[in-house]
């Protein structure tokens, strides 16, 4: 009896530590791949320049952008009458992409489960498009502005696009939603792709900032990493 307890326990602190070195792993690369840039010097914006932002509400980033402009209008993809508001005086719009089930079971940290969170890190459900309309952009430590080239835009128009799934009309795919705890100018979208714990949300935002030629992290997991490559200097 003693053999077998002794067996365990060697097999129960390996197993332990192996996660603790994962972890730990895992960890670090978010660190340090997270200061390692990417397009450090991206070319000027020029007189065409349009301004999207990155917002974070501490743990995730949105892209955002003009709701219409010369080279893009997303009314017709993203109609206000999808928000609970139906507000049309709205200027800019923000996406998020992120696990299905996290972002419509869990609006309140509060919510989480731990079956959501599971699916989540370890590639296991469906994702969505969270959207929500501003009147206006305030910047600061959680909201950074960025000017682009026309073209720059256009790139990262087709990456928002190329993220949501869209029927067989080529329309984005809107999902119903009631008393799921978030504002009366968000929307959400069947989106493309799977969420867990190499490719999360900021991830995905992080990937928009690179379609665009702007600068991001190499790689990052949160949005902490996004936003070191934009402090002040």
């Amino acid at each position: 009896m003693k053999k077998y307890l002794k067996k365990t326990a060697r097999f129960t602190a390996y197993v332990l530590g192996s996660l603790t070195g994962l972890v730990l792993l895992y960890i670090g690369a978010a660190w340090l791949l997270s200061r390692v840039p990417v397009n450090r010097h991206a070319a000027p914006a020029g007189d065409t320049a349009v301004s999207i932002y990155i917002r974070t509400n501490g743990v995730h980033t949105d892209i955002v952008t003009p709701v219409r402009n010369a080279i893009k209008d997303w009314r017709p993809d993203i109609p206000f009458t999808n928000t609970g508001s139906g507000d049309t005086a709205m200027a800019y719009i923000a996406f998020g992409w992120g696990d299905k089930g996290f972002y419509l079971q869990t609006p309140e940290w509060s919510d989480l489960k731990f079956s959501v969170a599971f699916k989540a890190m370890f590639h296991l459900g469906s994702t969505a498009m969270h959207t929500t309309f501003y009147k206006t952009m305030s910047t600061g430590a959680s909201c950074k502005e960025i000017r682009i080239s026309a073209t720059q835009y256009g790139k990262l128009v087709a990456y928002l696009e190329g993220s949501f799934c869209k029927d067989d009309r080529g329309k984005f795919i809107a999902i119903a939603t009631a008393n799921d705890g978030y504002g009366d100018d968000d929307a959400f979208y069947e989106a493309k792709g799977v969420y867990d714990l190499f490719h999360t949300c900021n991830t995905w935002a992080n990937n928009a900032l690179k379609a665009c030629d702007q600068r991001a992290c190499l790689w990052t997991p949160i949005d902490k990493g996004i936003f070191y490559q934009y402090r002040e200097r």
